[in-house]
């Protein structure tokens, strides 16, 4: 479900229930569309319940863990819907033997598989009973970053007041078992449901303080995604100097570690700052980059989404004959992508054109 601190899919390593990793997948939300439907988060939690104990022998346990290990690899390579199945089998075992600890890892896989399956509100449901788990069991580090995902789903689903109480719980939590990872999560999350309600002033503080726990961490990943975050409230605000510099930064931690997602997002930053103080050579510099960039990773979806942005570019100098090549092109690989939303989109966009 990543964020954009959960850049929809930083993943962490292999998931083993005899060993607990509380935060498997604190970031995937903000790859994802926004959510359409409407679960009640209070209900789902206080609905949680654990069946009544039944007798399970080790084979069964072990056939738990083995499914465990299956739905991970079903999420590796992009099989979802087959993971959920391996792992709601793998809970009705660990449900049978009162285990909370491997119920609770189980969750977080649940709820990542039903993200990718666009099923949010069934996302929710898991991340809320793998929260409740970590309230039942004292995890504070687990309900730290349940509240992480939960309030990525929150903001996903436009409720950003809501979802900035869950990172604030968060951040307190994690402040008192003084865990930096955590801290550095939770405050750039916060900083992120912040800025989403218009408070850029204070959402730069948080990211700021953000990237002194990312740095004590070493996570240039998570660094160079809160870097992206500050860039865009500079942005928000119109200071491009700013703007430019965060942004830059962003880029070379993005380009060192190969964190394509993040890549795009700081060459997009830059672009957009660049264009707006009159730097339109920069910017098609960027856009050449970004083209690149796309075509080297053989990525067509970002390819479509750097023709748009040329389009743009060439369009906001009143270049329609270039504007236009660049909409058609982009049309062509929304087809080649089956992409009716977008090509219904963009064929409005190209009618306009040409009426100039």
């Amino acid at each position: 479900m990543k964020p954009k601190d959960s850049s929809l899919g930083q993943m962490r390593p292999m998931f083993t229930p005899k060993k607990q990793h509380p935060y498997t997948f604190y970031i995937f939300l903000f790859a994802c569309l926004l959510m359409p439907t409407t679960a009640n988060a209070a209900d789902i939690t206080e609905q949680l319940h654990y069946p009544k104990q039944q007798t399970v022998s080790r084979d069964g346990r072990n056939e738990a863990d083995s499914l465990i290990r299956i739905a991970e690899q079903q999420l590796q390579y992009k099989t979802p819907e087959k993971a959920v199945t391996s792992l709601l089998q793998a809970l009705e075992i660990y449900h049978g033997i009162s285990d909370l600890r491997a119920q609770g890892l189980a969750y977080d896989l649940l709820g990542k598989a039903y993200v990718e399956l666009g099923q949010f509100k069934e996302a929710e449901n898991a991340i809320r009973r793998r929260l409740a788990i970590a309230r039942d069991t004292q995890d504070f580090r687990g309900q730290v970053f349940g509240l992480n995902n939960v309030g990525s789903l929150l903001l996903q689903k436009g409720e950003s007041a809501a979802a900035r109480e869950a990172f604030a719980e968060a951040v307190e939590i994690a402040g008192q078992i003084k865990n930096a990872e955590a801290q550095g999560l939770s405050l750039s999350n916060l900083g992120l449901a912040t800025a989403r309600l218009g408070d850029y002033n204070k959402a730069i503080k948080l990211y700021e303080t953000a990237l002194t726990y990312r740095r004590i961490v070493d996570d240039p990943i998570a660094e160079g995604n809160t870097y992206n975050n500050l860039g865009e409230a500079y942005l928000a605000m119109g200071d491009y100097q700013n703007t430019i510099g965060t942004f830059g930064y962003g880029l070379r931690l993005a380009t060192r570690t190969r964190d394509r997602i993040n890549e795009f997002r700081a060459i997009d930053g830059l672009v957009a700052a660049h264009s707006s103080v009159g730097r339109k050579e920069r910017a098609s510099e960027l856009l050449s980059q970004r083209l690149i960039l796309a075509r080297q990773l053989g990525n067509i979806p970002e390819e479509l989404k750097t023709f748009e942005s040329y389009a743009l570019f060439y369009e906001k100098q009143g270049n329609f004959q270039t504007a236009r090549n660049f909409y058609e092109r982009a049309i062509v690989l929304s087809r080649t992508l089956e992409d009716n939303k977008k090509e219904v989109q963009l064929l409005d966009k190209l009618t306009q054109i040409l009426n100039k």
